[in-house]
Formats: C-alpha cells, structure tokens, sequence
C-alpha cells in the first residue's frame, strides 16, 4: 500500500509536540535513536525526522509528501509548498530584540542600525514595510548574543517566553511576525491526498478538542430549564433521572474560552457535584 511521507523536526521545538499529535491521533510508531525514518505500523504514513530548516526543500522536492515546521521557516524558504493545517501549538514570534539599556523610541530607531538575525527575508519584509534603512548581520544560531560581543546593535530572533532574551541583557521592542506549527504540503496524487485527508480528520478531531471539555452535574429537576439556558451544549445538554427523587444528572460540552464564566453561573443555579472531564478526540 502507497505510503504518505510526513517530515517533522528530528530535534528541537516541535519535535515533542509534533510526535504527541501524531500519537494522539491513534498513530503507533517508535523512533529509537538516531534513527531518521519511522514507520507507523496502523496507518499509511511513514515518519522522516529531519532538520526543520530543511524540511521544505524535501516537501518541494517531493522526498517528502507533507511536513509539520514552523511557519516562520516556511515564509523565510519561500518554497512551492502549501500551508495545508495550523496546527495551534509552537506558538512563537519574531521580534526585534534591542539592549535593555536602549531607549527604543520607535522603528525609526533601527534606522541605520546593524540588526543580526537568521531570518534575513522576513525582516527585510519589514524594514521595507516601515521604509527603514538597516543593515543586516544574516547569522545562524546565538543570534541572543550578536549586541553583547558588538556584531549588531540589534537582534531580530524568535521568542517564546522571553527568557533567554533577559538573560542576554535584551529587551523585546518590535513584534515582526507571528507564527505557530503548520501542516505543508507538495504536489501529491489521488491516493497520497486520500490519506492526507484522513489524517488531518483526525488531526481536526484532537484539535477540537482541546477547545471544549466534558462536564456532569448534578441539578435539581425543576431547575434544568434554568440550567440549559446556561449550558446549551452542541445541539442540547443530555439530561439522566437520578435514583434521588426530584434530581437529575445532565451532561454537556462547554467552550475552554467559557469555561468559568459558565460554572459560576452553574453554581448560581443550583448545580451541585459538577464534575469536568477533558475530552480526547471530537468528531462532528
């Protein structure tokens, strides 16, 4: 049976998370060592793990089908590929980072400046964008270091927390581009895009699911049209008769955006023994 060839990071930030997804959606495969292809014993994919910088040249290329990297890595390589699926972890951006000692009064004070980045086209983008006149230092890697040792007057770097900014004596000044992992894709035949289809649907299913969670509860019977306007569900709340004379236990999905907004009110009505349960995979 045809295979589809998925590439992800070998190592690095969305190495985890992007063997989490894939084992969330049911797939069974083991990558032991230094071992740079995988193979899922349950469902037509097989598994590269290569370097993220790399990955869309092979997608291009047709080595691989389909790849999970950054998006930032994919407007930077500027590759024939498609950003299929957004896949909502590895959220990150790129930032122009200045010295903490710095008064940053603007993007005009990047004006010929010497910015160090490894992201040399997405802030070429945005110089040009702000009509500013810098020079770019194009590094690979310690790009948090480039003020310290006086290469730049500036650094242009993903960042996720900050941290390792402050431990450089570095200040976030100006937010350059948002990025999170996305899904891409080449050019593929019928039967390869049936298999892709097939796993983004469980892709989509994990995904949604995140964003609800599962809640029981305990409510006085002649309260549960007050408790449905609080908790509609997908279509309706699923409502049980207790042993209890005079109770019933209803069951519902509630948004993670609601999530407290909607026990307090809960609770306002008369809920008791509210119980809530994350929820693995959706499908609707």
């Amino acid at each position: 049976m045809e295979k589809l060839k998925i590439a992800i990071q070998k190592s690095g930030r969305l190495h985890d998370d992007s063997v989490e997804m894939l084992k969330q959606c049911g797939m069974s495969f083991s990558a032991v060592g230094n071992k740079l292809i995988a193979s899922v014993s349950n469902f037509p994919l097989e598994i590269l793990f290569l370097r993220d910088d790399d990955i869309p040249q092979y997608v291009q290329d047709g080595v691989a089908d389909i790849g999970i990297l950054g998006e930032n890595v994919v407007v930077e390589k500027s590759k024939q590929v498609e950003i299929t699926e957004r896949l909502g972890f590895g959220k990150c951006r790129l930032s122009i980072a200045v010295p903490r000692a710095a008064e940053f009064g603007g993007i005009s004070f990047l004006e010929g400046k010497r910015i160090a980045t490894s992201y040399p086209k997405l802030l070429t983008q945005f110089l040009q964008k702000h009509k500013v006149n810098a020079t770019i230092e194009e590094i690979s890697g310690s790009v948090e270091i480039a003020t310290g040792i006086g290469l730049a007057d500036a650094v242009c770097d993903i960042v996720s927390s900050g941290s390792t900014l402050l431990t450089n004596g570095l200040k976030e000044a100006e937010l350059v581009f948002n990025s999170e992992a996305v899904l891409i894709s080449g050019s593929l035949t019928t039967s390869k895009k049936d298999i892709l289809e097939k796993l983004l649907f469980r892709i989509r299913a994990v995904n949604k699911a995140k964003k609800f969670k599962y809640v029981l509860l305990n409510i006085p019977t002649n309260k549960i049209e007050a408790v449905k306007n609080v908790l509609p569900g997908m279509k309706s709340p699923t409502i049980l008769p207790l042993a209890l004379e005079g109770w019933s236990s209803l069951h519902s999905v509630i948004s993670e955006d609601d999530f407290w907004t909607v026990i307090d009110k809960l609770k306002d009505v008369g809920a008791e023994g509210i119980l809530i349960v994350p929820i693995e995979k959706m499908v609707l």
